[in-house]
């Protein structure tokens, strides 16, 4: 029996808290939260049990929700003003009568739209924003700054939008060395910094294990560089670094300096998410789609009832949860493998209320399958010096 756990569930109709027992069964679900608001990314912080949630958009503006109660209680901390704000303070008197007043004048309004990700470095908290920005707070969210380094940086000016706009999306830090940090901007490609932000170097270069092949998607690798549209980052022991790219999988042994294309066996090169597995780094998880153009779903169809997803591979066997599917992932280094189905259960490593995981935040809506997709796919790599 493990410990109860609390899911937290970003959504374009606002914040939600899934909590559950020890044994696994859903007691109550909070929400929605954060007045509403469309919430890209939520974290936690395993000591003190604050949240954060992170958001908005045209209309409500930009900023990062708090609670210092486990959910029960939320601030705002506006980075940006929206169109609310613009159409309130224009009618004030409408405003008086529906009881509403617009908010004081955000510090970063006319520069960013929304945030979508959040990430914490020692006791520094970072949101990512759309247009790409980095933004900082030293007060656990109350008061930020934005990371004049990133936006400084050389490249900046050539940096070019993703379908959903250029968005700053991920980010991710080491947690031995808080002043290392990697972010992931669509579509400007990886960026790493090992100065707490003040300088940032462009990760993006193909290392030299395969030789560049030539693609005609807009998105593929070019010359001895993967494709700039990074969709996810996932960080592993060891500065091992895995990117799920518009147009590829890959890994780095170091820190992003170089990347390895490890897409063979998958059934497209496309997707959004990537995990490390929590016990286990030599093991990755992603969800391969159809592509930008093919309707954004799994692209493997649909196996019979009882029958098998995708023939196994000899190895160490993992799996997920997804509705009444358990997705069991045997892999030996060599090949992706896919799912087989059993009963239902719940598998995943149960979070104690109390000692949320610095992202714990599963987002749906328009940028995540609305679906429980057929299959997931698994793969074991060797450790780094073998």
């Amino acid at each position: 029996m493990g410990e109860p756990t609390r899911v937290l569930i970003g959504t374009t109709k606002g914040a939600f808290i899934l909590n559950s027992d020890r044994t696994g069964a859903v007691r109550s679900l909070q929400g929605p939260l954060c007045d509403g608001w469309p919430i890209n990314h939520m974290i936690g912080d395993r000591e003190t049990g604050d949240l954060w949630a992170a958001g908005g958009g045209d209309w409500q503006g930009a900023g990062v929700w708090r609670s210092r109660d486990g959910g029960e209680t939320w601030t705002l901390s506006k980075l940006a003003n929206g169109q609310a704000d613009e159409w309130l303070a224009a009618s004030p008197e409408l405003a008086e009568q529906l009881g509403m007043t617009p908010s004081p004048p955000a510090p970063f309004s006319g520069e960013v739209v929304n945030l979508w990700s959040l990430g914490r470095a020692g006791e520094t908290l970072y949101a990512g924003a759309k247009p790409a920005a980095l933004f900082a707070s030293q007060d656990r969210g109350e008061t930020w700054n934005r990371v004049q380094g990133l936006s400084d940086h050389p490249s900046s000016d050539g940096w070019e939008p993703g379908a959903a706009g250029l968005t700053l999306h991920t980010i991710l830090s080491d947690p031995g060395d808080p002043a290392k940090l990697w972010i992931g901007i669509s579509a400007a490609g990886v960026f790493a910094s090992e100065d707490g932000g003040a300088t940032w170097d462009r990760r993006n270069r193909l290392s030299n294990a395969v030789p560049p092949e030539t693609h005609s998607h807009p998105a593929a690798p070019c010359g001895n560089q993967t494709g700039l549209c990074v969709h996810n980052l996932a960080l592993s022991p060891g500065d091992r670094l895995y990117q799920q790219n518009h147009h590829g999988t890959y890994r780095s042994r170091d820190g992003g300096r170089t990347w390895d294309d490890i897409t063979a066996g998958l059934p497209s090169t496309f997707g959004f998410p990537v995990a490390v597995h929590p016990e286990d780094p030599d093991t990755l998880w992603v969800l391969p789609l159809n592509g930008d153009s093919a309707g954004r779903f799994p692209p493997m169809p649909q196996p019979p009832s009882g029958g098998p997803a995708m023939a196994a591979t000899h190895g160490r066997a993992v799996a997920m949860a997804c509705r009444s599917r358990i997705v069991s992932l045997p892999s030996c280094g060599k090949e992706w493998s896919r799912t087989r189905r059993t009963p239902e259960r719940s598998i995943s490593a149960p979070t104690p209320a109390a000692s949320l995981p610095q992202r714990t935040a599963a987002t749906v809506g328009a940028r995540s399958p609305a679906t429980c997709p057929p299959s997931f796919a698994s793969k074991r790599f060797p450790p780094p010096d073998s």
